[in-house]
Formats: structure tokens, C-alpha cells, sequence
């Protein structure tokens, strides 16, 4: 597959999981349609096409936020039409990077001046699905914005 072809998301929330599937088996207790952002540059471009909330793990803990969000996070939030439809963050992470916890979040909070909605560590706990779960749709329940976009080029 080359790396131009696109791959359109219709759903409300868009994650990325490395290899490890931690963020993906969170993603999976919430029990709502998800999209995942890809892991590798050869698979297609994820471009959403509603207004949606991004979860992500954060990297390199204790490294003072150098490398917290995960590449592939970068490159789908380097998107404008991604970006413009990005409404809040969701970020994982471990409480062991002290300082750095969740650093992700903060940092994708802050660059694209949406809220940092939930923090959890690791693959979160029942009450932390519940209140993901709870908030995202309470969330869209009060955004008037309900606009779809097609790219041009896109696939479903």
C-alpha cells in the first residue's frame, strides 16, 4: 500500500496502540467505534472525517516530554484537516515518569488548544472505561458540530 492512499474515519474517537496493544485493549473496553491511526508509514493515512477525540500512550517517561507523543501520533495531528477536527485528548500513561505522566496529553492539549478530557494509567481500570466511556458521550451529545467531510481520494 503506498503511503498517499487514504483511509477515511467516520467514528468519534481515533487512538493510536503500538505493537504492544495496550491502548488498543483500553480502546476495546469503551465498546464504541474507534479508529485506529496507523502503525507503519506504508499503511494508509487515517483522515477523519467528524469531529473526534484522540487516546494516546505517552513515550520516554522521565525524558522530560522529549518524545512523549508517539510519532505516528505526529503525523496524523500534522494533517490541517485531522487537526481541525480534533476536539480533545484522552493520554495513557504510567505513573512511574513522575512529572512526565501523561505528558502526551498535555502536549497535544496545549499545541492544539483542545482540552485534556481523561488521564489513566497504563490499560486504565473499570472505573476509568466508565468514565472515558461516559464523558466522550456526553461530550458529542453537547457538540452542535456534526459535520462530515469527505477527502478527496478517500476510501472508506
Amino acid at each position: 500500500m503506498s503511503p498517499t492512499e487514504l483511509r477515511t474515519g467516520e467514528s468519534r474517537i481515533a487512538y493510536f496502540s503500538s505493537v504492544s496493544e495496550t491502548t488498543a485493549r483500553f480502546v476495546t473496553k469503551l465498546e464504541m467505534d474507534a479508529d485506529r491511526l496507523p502503525l507503519r508509514r506504508r499503511d494508509p493515512h487515517l483522515q477523519m472525517t467528524r469531529p473526534f477525540v484522540l487516546i494516546t500512550p505517552t513515550y520516554g517517561g522521565g525524558n522530560g516530554n522529549r518524545g512523549a507523543v508517539p510519532k505516528q501520533v505526529i503525523h496524523f495531528l500534522n494533517d490541517p484537516a485531522n487537526r481541525e477536527l480534533l476536539r480533545g485528548v484522552v493520554a495513557a500513561g504510567n505513573t512511574n515518569f513522575g512529572a512526565d505522566y501523561c505528558a502526551a496529553g498535555r502536549i497535544i492539549s496545549a499545541k492544539c488548544q483542545v482540552p485534556l478530557m481523561y488521564r489513566f494509567e497504563l490499560m486504565g481500570n473499570p472505573r476509568d472505561v466508565q468514565q472515558v466511556r461516559d464523558g466522550i458521550t456526553r461530550f458529542f451529545a453537547d457538540d452542535p458540530t456534526t459535520t462530515h467531510k469527505t477527502p478527496e481520494g478517500a476510501t472508506a
